[in-house]
């Protein structure tokens, strides 16, 4: 069986360190999912804030009172601590515990007055998520992992992107520093059954589930997120899915900045991947597209649908939502 390319055309993460074990899909290193705000009780008032806004974006949140045992009480428990704190203090009662940053807890720190969110560890494997989820409270996420510092996306928050999990994390240190250097290329789809022998230089990043679909989008410059929420629960309505079944949003390359769909995405939690224009080509849709004949890119919605699919089969043509939106649902 031949394989297919998945390119999202902007790589993110540093180089990575030790840590081969193996993710699962409900816990798999990439994302927090529980996350335990660890505060002294006159930050409390803060505290409770925090997990007042940012609280309905994960699984749980809870509220520790800080002891100089805390994190040690707690260590494994959580995805990420969010320490109302200064910095040296979360430094000074974790650096004892780290052993595997595959699974290690993530932590972020934030002050008092929510002006920095800093992650100290684990940055691709919660902390920086978190940070950014405080951004929206006004802190800046002042995030030091080299793909952020390079504006590039690394495997392991790729494989956010695209609903999948790293199986052979000690790959990382390679393929990322590949990813600052510019030489990973496109991710690789292999379908199987079949058998794949690889060396230590190639991540392995295996789907989440196998029945999902993709929506494949493309839009007008500066449509605003209410319109992709639109168009997408307007797709979906076309379908028997819903949000629920969704792996992934697809795009193009030249769309992946479009902050109405970022905004969108991040929403609903959703990772967006962006296809560039081979990729494209090689998977057009039906349906005629005007962009093929003013700039040779093919239709987006459609051809990012079929792309990044598992099938690779469209189960919702290209539907248009008030002259801005474009969706295809691909599987």
């Amino acid at each position: 069986m031949s394989s297919e390319t998945e390119n999202t055309d902007s790589t993110n993460d540093d180089g990575g360190s030790d840590g081969g074990h193996c993710s699962t899909p409900d816990s798999d290193g990439e994302v927090a999912e529980e996350i335990a705000i660890v505060s002294f009780s006159r930050k409390m008032e803060t505290a409770e804030e925090i997990k007042a806004e940012i609280g309905d974006r994960y699984e749980a949140i809870e509220i520790l009172e800080y002891h100089g045992d805390v994190f040690e009480e707690h260590w494994g428990e959580y995805d990420c601590f969010i320490g109302l704190m200064a910095s040296g203090i979360a430094m000074r009662k974790t650096a004892h515990l780290l052993d595997d940053k595959w699974e290690d807890p993530a932590i972020c720190v934030v002050d008092e007055e929510l002006t920095w969110a800093i992650p100290i560890t684990g940055g691709h494997h919660g902390a920086n998520q978190v940070a950014q989820d405080l951004a929206t409270m006004g802190a800046v996420p002042a995030m030091t992992t080299a793909s952020e510092a390079a504006g590039k996306q690394g495997v392991e928050s790729r494989a956010k992107a695209m609903d999948t999990h790293v199986v052979n994390g000690d790959s990382t240190v390679k393929t990322n520093l590949a990813v600052l250097d510019d030489n990973l290329g496109p991710v690789a789809r292999l379908e199987g059954p079949r058998a794949v022998l690889v060396g230590d230089d190639v991540t392995v990043l295996k789907r989440n589930k196998n029945d999902g679909i993709v929506l494949g989008t493309g839009s007008v410059s500066g449509a605003s997120k209410n319109s992709f929420l639109a168009a997408w629960e307007a797709a979906l309505e076309e379908t028997d899915y819903d949000f629920s079944d969704v792996e992934f949003v697809g795009t193009a390359t030249r769309k992946e900045d479009e902050e109405g769909l970022l905004e969108a995405a991040q929403e609903l939690d959703l990772g967006v991947v962006a296809f560039d224009k081979e990729t494209l080509l090689a998977h057009e849709g039906p349906t005629p597209s005007k962009s093929k004949e003013l700039i040779g890119w093919p239709g987006v919605s459609e051809a990012s649908a079929i792309a990044g699919g598992a099938e690779q089969e469209l189960v919702l043509e290209k539907i248009g939502y008030e002259n801005e939106v474009t969706v295809a649902i691909g599987r």
